[in-house]
């Protein structure tokens, strides 16, 4: 089974696979810019020409060592397009101003926060900017200023957002006439809100692609201390030999696919074997009642 949907009908294309940076600096000894390097290329080599960046990852660095690699590298400059996301404050050097933490979608913030962006980068233009999360206090019309300040100044190609709810995203997209791009949501058999309250639907709806983050449930799928998690890994696991016993992330990617909103999949490992083993999701075309049978199992129960 697998998505119906035309990518070129879509407002704009984006791959099955992007990678995360969120925990790149992460490890007890951060990777060297030349190690990164080395992981972007392995990603441009398996076919993932997007990286999904923000500009709070790893306490405000994460931007600065992705760019580091993009301004040493022509091809992975040209190669990748780059998905950042502002609109998050919390207390550091960075934010000096932060008491505590808040969001901040202002028009002035977010065109502050994406010139800063461009900069760290070093690229002409951010491929897809996104509002990082909702910010309740400030009027959609504020926020859609700033993203059409970015779109008619050329340092934004696409805007679209992340973490918005249904009504939030419709409210801005009149706004901007119809321009958001994608909604950056959570998205796993452990986490299946898009599929019940009307974002993927919304999608569809739009021919917007969403974004799944944390496909693997922050990795509850590989922890038997979580009950939810040990049942799909183990259904997957008896699955496996219809599936050329494919690997288990290539198998839950391959779920998130078959869905017909047909969300891009972000790869959040710093692992070099789990990127090349993830995207062999893209080629696992999941049975209906497999896929139906891992939710029974992330469910605890069978379909209604």
């Amino acid at each position: 089974m697998s998505a119906n949907n035309s990518n070129s009908s879509l407002r704009y294309d984006i791959s099955d696979f992007a990678y995360g940076t969120w925990r790149i600096l992460d490890e007890e000894t951060p990777p060297a810019q030349d190690e990164l390097t080395q992981r972007f290329h392995r990603c441009l080599d398996s076919g993932i020409d997007t990286i999904d960046t923000a500009e709070i990852y790893g306490s405000y660095r994460v931007e600065e060592a992705v760019g580091a690699s993009l301004k040493s590298d022509d091809r992975l400059r040209s190669g990748f397009k780059v998905v950042t996301k502002a609109g998050i404050d919390v207390t550091s050097d960075e934010k000096n101003h932060a008491r505590l933490p808040h969001y901040n979608a202002t028009g002035e913030n977010l065109v502050r926060c994406a010139e800063k962006s461009l900069r760290l980068l070093g690229v002409d233009a951010i491929d897809l900017f996104l509002v990082h999360r909702p910010d309740w206090l400030t009027h959609p019309e504020e926020t859609a200023r700033g993203l059409s300040q970015l779109l008619e100044d050329g340092k934004a190609k696409q805007v679209g957002v992340s973490n918005y709810t249904i009504h939030q995203f419709e409210t801005l997209d009149q706004l901007l006439d119809g321009r958001l791009a994608t909604n950056q949501v959570e998205f796993s058999p452990l986490c299946m809100d898009p599929l019940y309250d009307g974002t993927f639907d919304q999608c569809i709806q739009k021919r917007v692609r969403p974004m799944a983050w944390s496909p693997l449930a922050g990795g509850s799928l590989f922890r038997d201390q979580d009950e939810a998690g040990k049942r799909v890994r183990d259904k997957i696991i008896e699955l496996l030999p219809k599936y050329d016993d494919a690997p288990i992330d290539a198998m839950v990617y391959a779920w998130i696919l078959a869905v017909p909103a047909n969300p891009t999949v972000i790869l959040g490992t710093n692992k070099l074997e789990r990127i090349e083993s993830g995207i062999k999701g893209r080629s696992i075309a999941l049975e209906r009642q497999d896929w139906y049978a891992i939710w029974e199992a992330a469910k605890g129960y069978s379909v209604p």
